[in-house]
């Protein structure tokens, strides 16, 4: 990897303050983590960075910090921080590095080609390792690695191993078996849905027997409750009926004994 001219500018304000007032100004605010020198709080210009990541698969770069008043060191930019909301940079670590001394770094992996297993048998493609991790000096390290999936079909997957890599120069940490795309078979959506339905039916079905085995139930109650009732009313209404037709018989009677 060739290394890339980048402009800083030393920051004495630290906190939340000062760091807000250089993002108004359209400054991000970094710090540069050195290997036998303290760590230096940086700036450089909003602008500038995003038109350098413009366009670049990684954010991981060695460039030349040429810092206003000292001289210009090599550092690789570890870790760009945004905003959650707005995606707007925020912060910016930068690693100085030595030229002579290997580092570690994650390496993305680019995928080429459009698998038959998809295209063809309408199969879905899974990317699950999108950067691996390796060890090489600072001018060695990739800008990116690249699989080509066109021949994958169902069922089929590329691991770290298929990788091409110069062995020479890159040492791969990770696991040679180590997934990193596979092509599956499609997701029977037809046969879920049916599933689902009678799923979201039964309970549905359950409910309306419940509530038609209580409505029943309590009416049943109110016809026992209303036999019940009836009883003691009949009973109440005889007595008096009786008493009513025997004072009409009695009155009748006694003219015709005069």
């Amino acid at each position: 990897m060739k290394s890339v001219a980048m402009k800083v500018q030393p920051r004495a304000g630290v906190g939340k303050q000062p760091v807000k007032q250089l993002r108004r100004q359209g400054l991000v605010p970094g710090i540069v983590y050195g290997i036998e020198q303290p760590r230096l709080p940086v700036h450089l210009n909003e602008h500038d960075l995003v038109q350098f990541l413009k366009g670049r698969t990684s954010e991981h770069f060695l460039v030349d910090l040429e810092v206003e008043g000292e001289l210009s060191r090599k550092a690789i930019i570890k870790e760009i921080q945004r905003h959650p909301v707005s995606g707007r940079i925020v912060h910016v670590d930068f690693n100085a590095v030595s030229m002579t001394h290997k580092l570690r770094i994650e390496v993305p992996v680019k995928l080429l080609g459009e698998p038959v297993g998809v295209t063809q048998a309408g199969g879905v493609l899974e990317h699950i390792v999108r950067s691996i991790l390796v060890e090489c000096l600072p001018t060695d390290i990739p800008e990116q690695f690249t699989l080509d999936v066109s021949p994958l079909v169902i069922g089929q997957r590329l691991c770290v191993k298929d990788i091409a890599v110069d062995r020479t120069k890159l040492a791969v940490l990770n696991a040679p078996d180590l997934t990193v795309v596979a092509v599956s078979a499609p997701r029977a959506e037809e046969e879920v849905a049916p599933e689902a339905a009678e799923a979201a039916a039964g309970p549905e079905v359950i409910t309306e027997k419940k509530v038609e085995g209580e409505e029943e139930g309590a009416a049943a109650a109110e016809g026992k409750e209303g036999k019940k009732e009836e009883a003691p009313k009949k009973g109440g209404e005889e007595a008096p009926a009786k008493k009513g037709k025997e004072e009409p018989k009695k009155g009748k009677e006694e003219p015709k004994k005069k």
